[in-house]
């Protein structure tokens, strides 16, 4: 299950997991419920796609969307946690309306999520969790105070459920993306004092671009990170030697 895969990271992380022989449940809050293309993406490999939509922001249709998956699949071996939103507002103008919507998504959504799908993984003794984190789970940005606490948060939660379901066959890992070219960092590209600065402290001298994530997500998901947990994986070109 990939949460968030319409397009940027999400994207590119369902349709790595599908080239290495998953099938994806998409969910989103756009998502098309046919045709969308990374249901095109994820079959052309030959694997199948069953998508959702779900407003994360509303508690019910999150219940709605928990329920609907555990009566129509078996419950999944990797859940990735990339559904995420972002606003913009300097911290003494941030509203409640902001602070609210954003917490809902980003954290307290990834955690009842997580909480209900684990709980299987649990039972059956074996499962992969991959959040989304950022690289203001270690830092605190600028104009945008709800973002920031909500993706600390994830950093934390990372560690509180592999703290209790690694001995339970669950690992529990984040990945944290630095500056990627995605709908959530445009203003920053388009705001040429901010990009050249932001720029100039990245040793790969690039963006990232989602198809970086394609290797860090397979492994994750995969055996080979069995002995890996609680871990936050930094997928930064650098950022944070810095």
């Amino acid at each position: 299950m990939v949460t968030g895969c319409k397009r940027g990271i999400g994207f590119a992380m369902a349709e790595a997991l599908a080239e290495a022989g998953a099938d994806i449940i998409g969910v989103s809050a756009s998502l098309e419920l046919h045709g969308s293309d990374i249901e095109k993406a994820v079959t052309a490999l030959g694997r199948k796609f069953t998508a959702y939509r779900c407003d994360f922001s509303n508690r019910k249709s999150l219940y709605d969307f928990i329920a609907a998956v555990k009566s129509e699949h078996s419950s999944p071996d990797i859940l990735v946690n990339n559904a995420g939103t972002i606003l913009r507002k300097p911290a003494a103008e941030h509203s409640d309306e902001y602070w609210d919507k954003v917490i809902e998504v980003n954290q307290n959504a990834q955690f009842i999520l997580t909480r209900e799908i684990g709980r299987d993984m649990i039972a059956r003794g074996s499962g992969k969790v991959i959040f989304t984190a950022s690289l203001l789970t270690f830092q605190g940005g600028i104009t945008v105070p709800g973002y920031a606490a909500s993706k600390g948060a994830i950093g934390q939660l990372t560690m509180a459920f592999s703290n209790e379901w690694a001995s339970k066959g669950v690992q529990v890992n984040a990945i944290a993306p630095g500056y990627i070219s995605t709908d959530n960092t445009e203003a920053l590209r388009n705001d040429p004092e901010r990009s050249s600065s932001i720029l100039a402290r990245i040793p790969a001298g690039r963006w990232g671009q989602p198809d970086d994530f394609k290797g860090p997500i397979v492994f994750l998901s995969s055996s080979a990170s069995d002995y890996m947990t609680g871990t936050v994986m930094v997928v930064d070109g650098g950022w944070m030697g810095r």
